[in-house]
């Protein structure tokens, strides 16, 4: 069995695509893949490292608006199509899964154009440009969100959930508890701005930091992000903040094991990215969710706005963000138990922990038909 993936330029579409490769090789281990991205692309690192083969196709995403530029991108784009067909030609899959990212067009565009069944699956509330185009040609459309379901085909739409990591459901929480060095009868507050860290939350952080510092209920994980942690550790030093005097706070550039992090974490300070929030779910965990606000269509404040309205998140838009607003909503919900639990069951009720094999499952039966 060969199947084509692809999917790129962020990590939201690159992991999910090797979560579900992943989730078909436990299915059927001897399952052939080739990775399809741009050499541009986070994916030229990430896929080779994972052991997946990789080939690529040139092209760039298209601006809003008429130029020269994109008269160029889109001879590229054309470009891209008639090579994604060689591809697809010599490595003859039987079925083909995108992700996301513009990458992902030309693959199964190709595909479909030469009768291969395909699948591609769609993380946020509001989908990007290139799923909502591709979603015309392809066999069918996993969504991650039931929000996303109008802006796809009624008869090709399945809502699945986002796939996640397994290891975030096998974490154990003393053995979280244990890597870390926490005090098991604290709570526990894990704090992200994704992998490149982010500038506003690190900076709100500050007097986060200050209140908790010391605190006998309280323990705090932040990740700044490997660019911001030295600005951050000067500004926690600048405050009068001794981190090793505290003894409950935890300041990290980057978190390898992120899932045993999350497995004894109560609540959570996170960007609304939509496969961090379905590991969230996944584990019942509370959130506070500041978006990004660059976002493709501004699509983590859609995401974060669905999770509040299901009573699993309290969301900051990062415009609004301050010390004294982020203060404020966490001691809120760290003080009043009743709330803390509400918003972990109601964050339980959205996870869907099975999602990458359901996904896997119905790739697999593609190849069947």
């Amino acid at each position: 069995m060969r199947i084509i993936v692809s999917g790129g330029g962020t990590g939201g579409h690159i992991y999910p695509a090797v979560t579900l490769i992943r989730a078909i090789q436990r299915q059927v281990p001897d399952a052939e893949f080739l990775y399809v991205g741009t050499e541009e692309g986070l994916e030229a690192d990430i896929i080779p490292k994972e052991g997946i083969p990789f080939d690529t196709v040139n092209i760039r995403g298209f601006k809003r608006s008429l130029s020269p530029e994109n008269l160029l991108r889109g001879a590229k784009a054309f470009g891209g199509v008639l090579k994604a067909m060689g591809i697809v030609r010599r490595f003859k899959p039987d079925a083909a899964v995108g992700t996301g990212g513009y990458v992902c067009g030309p693959i199964l565009l190709a595909a479909s154009l030469m009768g291969v069944p395909s699948l591609i699956q769609e993380q946020n509330v509001v989908p990007g440009i290139t799923n909502k185009l591709l979603s015309k040609f392809v066999s069918r459309v996993a969504i991650g969100t039931k929000e996303a379901a109008p802006y796809f085909p009624s008869d090709k739409v399945v809502f699945t959930g986002n796939p996640i990591r397994r290891e975030v459901m096998d974490a154990r929480r003393e053995d979280g508890i244990e890597a870390f060095g926490l005090d098991p009868a604290k709570k526990t507050v894990l704090v992200s701005g994704g992998s490149r860290g982010a500038r506003s939350m690190n900076r709100a952080m500050i007097g986060v930091l200050r209140r908790y510092a010391g605190h006998p209920r309280v323990q705090i994980i932040h990740v700044t992000g490997s660019a911001g942690y030295e600005d951050t550790v000067k500004l926690i030093r600048e405050a009068g903040i001794d981190l090793v005097k505290a003894g409950n706070l935890f300041v990290k550039p980057y978190l390898y094991n992120m899932p045993l992090a999350m497995a004894c974490t109560d609540l959570a300070v996170f960007r609304a990215g939509a496969i961090g929030i379905a590991e969230l779910t996944a584990r019942g965990i509370p959130a506070v969710l500041i978006p990004y606000p660059y976002a493709a269509a501004n699509h983590q404040e859609h995401n974060a706005r669905a999770i509040e309205q299901a009573g699993a998140a309290r969301m900051i838009l990062d415009r609004e963000l301050t010390e004294q607003r982020l203060l404020s909503v966490m001691e809120e919900l760290l003080t009043e138990d009743e709330k803390l639990i509400a918003m972990s069951e109601a964050s339980r009720r959205l996870g869907r922990p099975q999602a990458a094999d359901e996904i896997a499952s119905m790739i697999l039966a593609l190849t069947k038909k």
